[in-house]
């Protein structure tokens, strides 16, 4: 692709980087440089441009996205900006689920976590609240381990041009398998998953078309983010 189609195509997009930062930083605490995830937005766009394969069957719109806001949660990453103890608490819940699910052979409802943990299901739904900056980010974060941190969901659904032919079967078997698990989470929490990162609706969207708040969305995102870390942490490792 020549500079000059590069320049145009990086100016049409723009405002999808805009976008996408201005969707995330409305989940991220305040003290975040908006600017840093834009400029991160910025290098995953020209990624993008000089990457794209028409020819891997997804539309450049589709393959930017997915370069844009890994590169906003690579910076996040480099950022550190969740404290380790938050990260701890969601280990912790991540652990109580699966064993729950291994138990009964399907997943826990909130009550059920909460009792594991010797909470109250009132006290249990403000430690979600309290973890949600280490879950609500994307799909990326389902996949991010601390035995390979660099591993997000990014890199396996994207297509580089000249993908390694035993890594792009990798990638498609990981996709699927995490399709596979969004299937079996239950309705209400597949429907709030769906429509925030498949359908591109806002938190408030969403609470609106459920009719309850934009926390208890919040809530429910984040049991399915923890449910889906420790099944496919669990599938990974097997």
């Amino acid at each position: 692709m020549g500079s000059s189609q590069e320049s145009e195509l990086i100016e049409e997009n723009l405002p999808l980087v805009r976008h996408i930062v201005g969707r995330l930083a409305l989940s991220l605490p305040s003290h975040i440089d908006v600017d840093d995830l834009h400029s991160a937005g910025l290098v995953g766009l020209l990624n993008a441009v000089r990457q794209y394969d028409p020819a891997a069957g997804s539309s450049f719109g589709s393959y930017a996205r997915v370069r844009i806001r890994g590169e906003i949660f690579d910076q996040l990453r480099r950022m550190d900006w969740v404290p380790r103890s938050v990260h701890e608490k969601a280990r912790k819940i991540e652990s109580v689920i699966a064993e729950l699910e291994t138990a009964k052979g399907e997943p826990p409802s909130e009550a059920e976590v909460a009792q594991a943990l010797g909470l109250t299901t009132t006290a249990y739904l403000r430690l979600l609240d309290e973890i949600r900056p280490a879950t609500f980010v994307c799909l990326d974060a389902v996949m991010n381990s601390e035995d390979d941190p660099d591993r997000t969901l990014h890199e396996i659904v994207a297509h580089p041009t000249q993908a390694d032919p035993s890594e792009d079967t990798e990638r498609s078997e990981m996709a699927e398998m995490l399709t596979d698990q969004l299937d079996q989470l239950p309705d209400m929490q597949k429907k709030v998953m769906a429509m925030y990162y498949f359908e591109d609706l806002r938190l408030r969207e969403i609470a609106a078309v459920f009719n309850v708040t934009e926390s208890r969305i919040c809530q429910i995102h984040a049991q399915a983010i923890l449910t889906l870390r420790a099944r496919l942490r669990r599938l990974v490792e097997a």
